[in-house]
């Protein structure tokens, strides 16, 4: 039986969605269509708001409703202290953990050759821009422990090499190949108090 075209619709744009197959896909445009009017209406106003309302950080390059984020506008955090993640959801798994107290720097990816991607791809122009503009003391890497996130880490640390700024990488907490957006709390927390400084010979 061929169903209505605004079912297939439906069905054809949650399966765009990370993680969403067909029969994820189905189940949730069938509850949406079960359901009130006003519930699809409530959803479908909140992913509009969320581009329409959402910006990038200035600073940051976090995701936010104001020009700066709230992490970067608290004047009770350590801004000589910059965390360095790939991706703005990288941010909020970092602060769920408590320990860190100062403010993010987002990358929006990692260098990935294969993809196409390079540094002049990425915010590491702006981050090393920091440094020279600002006291900053210490930059965590905190890129993914894979292949891409590791060169990506070399890559700034040694682009970091007498900036007079202390460059260190978070402990090996994390898996090999595994995703900060999957860690729990307490790998992560030893991970950021195990970090180690990132030093080359020259």
């Amino acid at each position: 039986m061929k169903r209505p075209a605004p079912v297939t619709e439906l069905i054809e744009e949650l399966k765009r969605l990370p993680g969403i197959g067909q029969k994820t896909a189905e189940r949730l445009s069938f509850y949406l269509m079960r359901g009130p009017k006003e519930q699809a209406e409530k959803l479908s106003r909140a992913v509009v708001n969320i581009k329409e309302k959402i910006v990038l950080c200035k600073n940051c390059h976090g995701i936010s409703d104001k020009e700066l984020c709230d992490i970067c506008s608290d004047t009770r955090r350590d801004h000589g202290v910059i965390c360095v993640v790939e991706e703005p959801y990288d941010v909020y798994v970092m602060e769920n953990i408590g320990d860190f107290k100062g403010e993010y720097h987002v990358l929006m990816g990692v260098i990935s050759p294969l993809d196409g991607i390079g540094p002049a791809d990425l915010t590491i122009g702006e981050l090393k821009a920091k440094t020279e503009t600002r006291e900053i003391k210490e930059i965590i890497l905190a890129t993914n422990p894979d292949m891409e996130g590791e060169s990506t880490a070399v890559f700034i640390a040694r682009m970091m090499k007498g900036c007079n700024v202390r460059v260190t990488r978070i402990a090996r907490g994390l898996p090999v190949g595994g995703d900060i957006e999957y860690a729990d709390p307490v790998t992560l927390s030893k991970s950021l108090e195990g970090r180690t400084e990132m030093k080359f010979s020259d």
